[in-house]
C-alpha cells in the first residue's frame, strides 16, 4: 500500500513538472500501441560529464514503473564531453520515457556546465584548494544538491591531472560528495559585527571551539592587514602551527588596506611583473590591481605576514573566484592557499540547456532534419 501510494506520488510529481505535450505523448502512444526507441542526450557546448543524479532519478521511475530503461552513458561520469556529443543513450518503452525528457535535461545539463567550470577552476590554480559555497546562491535545495554534486565531479577530475580541487564545501547537506560528514567554515560578517571587533570575534570562535583550526574574516572594518596582524599576535600559537588562515573578502567598493592604484601596480612590480606587462581587458585588471580582493591585495597581505614573521599563517580568499579570475591569479601566481568560490555556478544559464532526441524506433534508426550526428554510428557513438 505505502509502495503503491509512493508510485503515485511519483506519478503525479512527474506529470505535474513536465510540458504538458510529453504528457499528451504518453497518452496517444498508450491508446495506439507502445515502441522500443532510444533517446540521444546531449549539450551545445563542452562539458564534463556529470550524469548521476539524472540517472538516480531514472532508476526510481523504472522501478515506480516497473520497466527497465537500457542507459548506454557513452562518457563515464567525470569525463570530457564535446558540443554535440550524445552524452548518454536512454532506450526502453516510448510510453514509459515520453513524458520524462523535461525532468531529465534539468537533471544533467547545469550538473555538466557546473562540473566543467569547477574543473577549469581547479586546473588553473592545481596547488589550491577550493572550498564550495554554492548554497546561498542557489534556488532551492534541489539546485543546491546538484551543484555541489557537480563541483565534486570537477574537483575528482582536477585531482586525476594531479590538482588538490575541491577539499570540502560549506554545508553539511551536501558534504558527502565531498568525502566529509560535514561542511566546513568558521565565520561570517555577521560574527564580526556582533563581537564588536575581528578581535573578540576570533577569541569568541576560539572560546566556542578550541579544537577547530581558525579561519577569521578581516575586512569587516576596512582593515584587513592590520586586523590579521592583530589576531596574529593574539594567537600566537595557532599562527606558528598552521593553524590560523586569515581570508580576504573585500568588496568591490575599495581597495584592501595600505592599497591603491600605484601600490596595487607596484606591488605586482616587486612578485610578478608579468602579469602586468601584457596587454589586459578592463577585467583582467581589475583582478590584478583592481578594488576588492586583488593579485595585488593577496600578495600585500602575504608580504605583511611575512615580514611580521608570520609565515606559517595561510590565506583564504573569496569573492567571484570563477574561471576567469583563477586564471588571472594564476599568471600573478598568487600566494592564495585556499579559495571560497560558489561561482562554477554557470553564468550563461542557456548553455546550461540540454537536449534529447528520439533516435531509433523499434531499432530503425530515425531523428530530425539536422540531428543525424546523434545517430549511432554517424557521429553518436
Amino acid at each position: 500500500m505505502v509502495k503503491s501510494a509512493r508510485r503515485d506520488e511519483l506519478s503525479a510529481s512527474i506529470a505535474a513538472h513536465t510540458d504538458s505535450y510529453f504528457n499528451r505523448t504518453r497518452g496517444i502512444v498508450g491508446r495506439f500501441g507502445d515502441a522500443r526507441v532510444s533517446y540521444a542526450l546531449f549539450l551545445r557546448r563542452p562539458v564534463v560529464s556529470a550524469p548521476r543524479l539524472m540517472l538516480d532519478w531514472l532508476e526510481q521511475v523504472a522501478t515506480a514503473r516497473r520497466v527497465e530503461f537500457d542507459i548506454d552513458l557513452t562518457h563515464p561520469e567525470g569525463s570530457w564531453v564535446g558540443a554535440g556529443e550524445p552524452l548518454v543513450y536512454i532506450g526502453g518503452s516510448f510510453e514509459a520515457l515520453a513524458d520524462l525528457e523535461t525532468i531529465l535535461l534539468q537533471k544533467l545539463g547545469a550538473a555538466c556546465v557546473a562540473a566543467h567550470n569547477a574543473y577549469q577552476m581547479a586546473m588553473a590554480l592545481p596547488h589550491v584548494g577550493f572550498l564550495a559555497m554554492e548554497a546561498r546562491h542557489c534556488a532551492g535545495a534541489q539546485m543546491e544538491e546538484m551543484m555541489a554534486y557537480a563541483a565534486s565531479v570537477g574537483s575528482e577530475a582536477a585531482r586525476r591531472e594531479g590538482a588538490v580541487g575541491f577539499v570540502g564545501n560549506a554545508n553539511d547537506a551536501t558534504a558527502h560528495y565531498f568525502g566529509r560528514s560535514g561542511g566546513l567554515g568558521t565565520m561570517p560578517h555577521a560574527l564580526i559585527g556582533y563581537a564588536g571587533s575581528t578581535v573578540r570575534a576570533a577569541e569568541m570562535f576560539v572560546e566556542t571551539y578550541p579544537d577547530d583550526d581558525l579561519t577569521v574574516l578581516v575586512d569587516y572594518f576596512g582593515f584587513e592587514i592590520t586586523d590579521a596582524l592583530a589576531v596574529c599576535a593574539r594567537f600566537g600559537d595557532l599562527a606558528r602551527a598552521g593553524r590560523l588562515s586569515v581570508r580576504l573578502d573585500t568588496h568591490g567598493g575599495r581597495f584592501i588596506e595600505t592599497l591603491d592604484p600605484q601600490q596595487s601596480y607596484a606591488v605586482l612590480e616587486r612578485h610578478a611583473p608579468g602579469a602586468i606587462r601584457r596587454y589586459r581587458s578592463d577585467t583582467e585588471l581589475r583582478y590584478l590591481v583592481g578594488t576588492g580582493v586583488s593579485a595585488a591585495g593577496i600578495w600585500r597581505m602575504r608580504e605583511a605576514l611575512d615580514e611580521a614573521g608570520w609565515t606559517q599563517v595561510r590565506i583564504t580568499a573569496s569573492s567571484g573566484f570563477g574561471v576567469d579570475k583563477c586564471r588571472v591569479m594564476a599568471d600573478a601566481r598568487a600566494p592564495i592557499d585556499l579559495i571560497g568560490t560558489g561561482s562554477f555556478i554557470p553564468d550563461v544559464w542557456p548553455e546550461t540547456y540540454a537536449t534529447a532526441d528520439i533516435v531509433e524506433y523499434d531499432g530503425q534508426a530515425r531523428v530530425k532534419a539536422g540531428r543525424e550526428f546523434l545517430l549511432r554510428g554517424r557521429g553518436g557513438r
